[in-house]
């Protein structure tokens, strides 16, 4: 590692700066948030069932929590990537998030305001002097209401460093064999957790009833495979040919991105003209996660899952635990490894706080670790959340 450099000098210019936006040509559709609940494998009927959400607290579908996120052309790792590092890849580190607003239902439209934070460079075992750099994103509806401030971290690091990690090692390069009786028993466990959203339905989880140290239920889905993350992908809105305006400052190359990663993806040119090679799914940085020689080249052993949606995966387990009537106020997550196809996830938390702060709410806290079938670590989180008190 001592003889690779990272030329991060050009990052200290766009710090503090809005950058330009990049807002959806259409409004939220129920489509649009049924299609994200069912991407990121979250069968919660307020999110895709009408009837169900017609007899609910709000009279509606409603968007999850994890949505603001797909309403945006970077899923959040705009401000968080910018500025040349050359000859560079990335990968998403975390997010931290605060929710504000009111739900997001049909008909709203949602802005994004981006701001570069700040960064920070240190030496990894993955791929030597790696930057570790944040920006803000802040979500408003039509109406001007701040519902989210996402603090996104992108890991950015030298190509070829990420690449000749993993040039030896062949162990991962194959998915993983389950048998039918393995995946027959994976349904039953999966269920497990889609039962208790069925077992709470419209009702509160009061505050009062929860105990410091008591466990959430396990969530199990998987095992993941280039479908599921195509589908995934496919599911975040600025990915559907003509649905974002696009930047028309964003260039890949001049952020540093090598060569056949440095594909003309969100291209508001070229969209009009070729737009398979500006969607990510084909051409461009974000194919790695869809084209197993592509992951290799940047360091992954194989096809992997997207940063934002663990991160969805995560806010998505807090805010089915805490049901209709609890709201995530904060959570701030740090992803460790991406999921790799013919893996599972699994994830399983604990209550480990509950108090009621200065503005009067009522709020618990909450940690997640999220797993595959191995044990090794995909993400950690903490979350703290608003439930409602018990009436006197």
């Amino acid at each position: 590692m001592s003889g690779k450099t990272l030329d991060c000098s050009d990052l200290d210019r766009y710090l503090g700066k809005p950058m330009q936006p990049a807002r959806m040509v259409e409004a939220v559709a129920n489509a649009d948030i049924r299609r994200w609940a069912q991407a990121m494998h979250y069968p919660n009927r307020l999110h895709y069932d009408s009837a169900y959400a017609l007899e609910g607290r709000f009279g509606q579908l409603v968007a999850p929590q994890s949505f603001p996120v797909t309403m945006d052309d970077a899923h959040g790792s705009a401000p968080s990537c910018i500025g040349q590092i050359p000859n560079s890849h990335m990968l998403f580190g975390g997010d931290e998030w605060w929710f504000y607003g009111p739900k997001i239902v049909a008909g709203d439209r949602i802005w994004n305001e981006r701001i570069p934070f700040d960064y920070t460079i240190k030496d990894t075992k993955f791929a030597g002097p790696t930057c570790f750099q944040r920006g803000d994103n802040f979500y408003y509806n039509q109406n001007g209401e701040l519902l989210a401030k996402q603090r996104s971290t992108s890991i950015r690091y030298g190509q070829e460093a990420g690449k000749e990690s993993i040039q030896d090692d062949q162990s991962g390069a194959e998915d993983p064999v389950w048998t039918d009786d393995e995946l027959e028993a994976l349904e039953d466990r999966k269920f497990t957790w889609i039962k208790m959203l069925h077992d709470l339905g419209h009702s509160p989880r009061y505050w009062d009833s929860v105990t410091v140290g008591e466990d959430l239920p396990e969530r199990v889905f998987g095992p993941h495979s280039i479908v599921s993350f195509a589908t995934e992908w496919r599911s975040y809105t600025f990915t559907q040919w003509g649905g974002a305006h696009r930047r028309t400052d964003l260039d890949i190359a001049e952020l540093g991105f090598v060569g056949p990663m440095a594909g003309p993806e969100q291209d508001p040119t070229i969209e009009r003209i070729n737009p398979e090679q500006t969607d990510g799914a084909y051409i461009g940085p974000s194919r790695g996660h869809l084209f197993p020689r592509w992951a290799r080249y940047i360091g992954m052993p194989r096809g992997y899952g997207y940063g934002a949606s663990m991160g969805a995966w995560l806010t998505d387990y807090f805010g089915g635990w805490a049901g209709e009537w609890g709201m995530i106020r904060h959570s701030n997550c740090a992803y460790r490894s991406p999921a790799l196809t013919g893996d599972i996830t699994i994830q399983q938390g604990k209550v480990i706080d509950k108090f009621v702060d200065a503005d009067g709410r009522h709020l618990v806290q909450v940690e997640c670790r999220m797993t595959n079938q191995l044990g090794a670590t995909l993400a950690t989180a903490k979350a703290e959340i608003e439930l409602p008190k018990l009436p006197a």
